[in-house]
């Protein structure tokens, strides 16, 4: 068998001649003596780490000392809670059929395989070979008579094995850092999920809401028209002047432009979650949900910083702060020798007719040292890089705990404004429910004017219209803390295992 030239320190040995075992160890000590001469350079000291404690997160939604079992406000499918089946459906649909989502998912398929790859590295790999070739030597070559000028098969049959062991730790850091890798992929699919399902929920609420303004802009357009009828019997009887009349007129086109808004908003938002469900733009136009079909999960009296980290996001840069930091492990074990060890068995003849000869054997073994000794600028340049590597994962790191203690921070703030304001707002919608109950019954004891009715029901309106923007926000809020704090994903990343995903 031609053997492949080789520019490292090797041996290549019949077995009956292998070095002795003082003879190996010699030269290993005399490697890393070598390999001393390529020094690291200055220690680094890496970027600080930070935590949701540090940022003044303290989790407090009330104003009691009450613990709650926070994590039951997220569970694993967080949406249930909303009660709508329609809801969950479509939540369900989006998931299945995201192509987002998938594109993550096999983001992490990819990461996955290349962490198994990986994890064969000190493996003992074999190999076997078996080929054969018809050949006319040339007279004028290497090759004297009576090969020169005629024509010969030769045929090579040959197993090998070889292992690459890991002293030095280089191939477990590099597994360490490929298995940072495939978690923080797998984490990354789950906060795409998470975010997936906050998204459809949203614009879910967001529909149920423009619908119920629709309702309301309808009662408006309703009322604007009693007062213009109102108005032009009043100016046929000379009861109002042309001034009224006009007010009365130029209220008809602004609530019939407010109610085409809405429905043009309703289409938008409709053709939005088919598209998160992966499905045609047109497939949801008869989708209707309600306000009052959607319930408000009450908020527990204490959530923990420690929910955010268990937020996907978090958990995906913690991972990359961890694979950048075994890859500085690997980059440090380069400035060691690397040894590789080979051996051959196999049959090689000149004529087929001889291949199973026992004259045809051949056996070997090659160890192979690599020794970094002129390579030092290169290896601290290498080195340096995969630090500044941990640098820059840190930093993302504590990026992505500033948006989630901002992220939950503003939802708790406001959730517990919009209770705030919800406390008021109901107090402003009873008191107008019942001014206006007044007017309708003074107007049918004689005691009221009509006009007196309907400029009470303007009031009515108006507060609820208010009382559907605050209940769909309420119920938005909500979406955002139960996404802001992981949507109840529970961290199984550190359970990943190479081979099986």
């Amino acid at each position: 068998m031609k053997q492949r030239p080789s520019l490292q320190p090797a041996a290549h040995t019949p077995w009956s001649a292998m070095p002795s075992i003082a003879f190996q160890a010699a030269t290993l000590a005399l490697a890393l003596t070598l390999a001393g001469c390529a020094s690291q350079g200055p220690a680094h000291a890496p970027l600080a780490q930070l935590a949701a404690t540090d940022l003044g997160l303290n989790g407090q939604t009330g104003n009691t000392d009450t613990t709650a079992d926070s994590a039951a406000f997220a569970s694993g499918q967080w949406w249930t809670s909303l009660g709508d089946a329609q809801l969950n459906q479509l939540v369900t649909q989006a998931l299945a059929g995201s192509p987002s989502l998938a594109a993550s998912n096999a983001r992490f398929d990819k990461a996955a395989a290349l962490a198994t790859a990986s994890s064969t590295a000190t493996d003992i790999h074999g190999t076997l070979s078996l080929d054969a070739t018809r050949e006319r030597y040339s007279a004028n070559g290497l090759f004297p008579p009576p090969l020169a000028g005629n024509i010969y098969n030769s045929s090579n049959l040959q197993a090998g094995l070889s292992w690459t062991p890991d002293f030095f730790g280089k191939h477990a850091a590099e597994l360490e850092s490929a298995l940072g890798q495939a978690r923080a992929a797998k984490a990354d699919s789950a906060a795409a999920a998470n975010q997936l399902a906050a998204q459809v929920a949203r614009s879910y609420v967001a529909l149920a809401r423009l619908i119920a303004q629709r309702d309301v802009a309808r009662r408006t357009l309703g009322q604007r028209q009693s007062l213009l009828s109102l108005s032009e019997q009043r100016t046929r009887a000379g009861l109002d002047s042309q001034v009224e009349l006009t007010q009365a007129q130029a209220g008809m086109p602004d609530a019939q432009t407010q109610l085409e808004m809405l429905d043009e908003q309703i289409t938008l938002a409709r053709r939005t979650i088919a598209v998160l469900c992966a499905q045609a733009p047109d497939a949801q136009n008869a989708l209707s949900p309600r306000l009052a079909g959607l319930r408000i999960q009450p908020v527990p009296q204490t959530l923990g910083a420690d929910l955010l980290g268990r937020r996907p996001d978090v958990v995906a840069a913690r991972w990359r702060v961890e694979a950048a930091t075994q890859g500085i492990e690997s980059a440090k074990a380069d400035f060691y020798p690397d040894v590789n060890l080979t051996a051959f068995a196999g049959l090689n003849a000149l004529g087929l007719d001889n291949l199973f000869k026992a004259s045809s054997r051949q056996l070997g073994v090659t160890p192979a040292l690599r020794l970094p000794i002129f390579e030092g600028k290169r290896l601290r340049a290498q080195l340096r890089g995969r630090q500044a590597d941990l640098d820059t994962a840190i930093a993302q790191y504590n990026g992505v705990v500033l948006d989630a203690v901002k992220q939950a921070g503003d939802a708790i703030a406001s959730v517990q404004s919009l209770q705030r304001q919800q406390t008021l707002q109901n107090e402003s919608l009873s008191k107008a429910e019942r001014a206006y109950d007044f007017a309708v019954q003074r107007y049918q004891a004689g005691l009221g004017t009509q006009i007196t009715v309907l400029n009470t029901e303007t009031q009515l309106i108006t507060q609820r219209r208010l009382a559907v923007d605050l209940q769909s926000r309420e119920l938005d809020t909500r979406i955002a803390l139960a996404s802001a704090l992981g949507g109840g994903w529970t961290d199984d990343t550190q359970a990943l295992q190479i081979g099986a995903h």
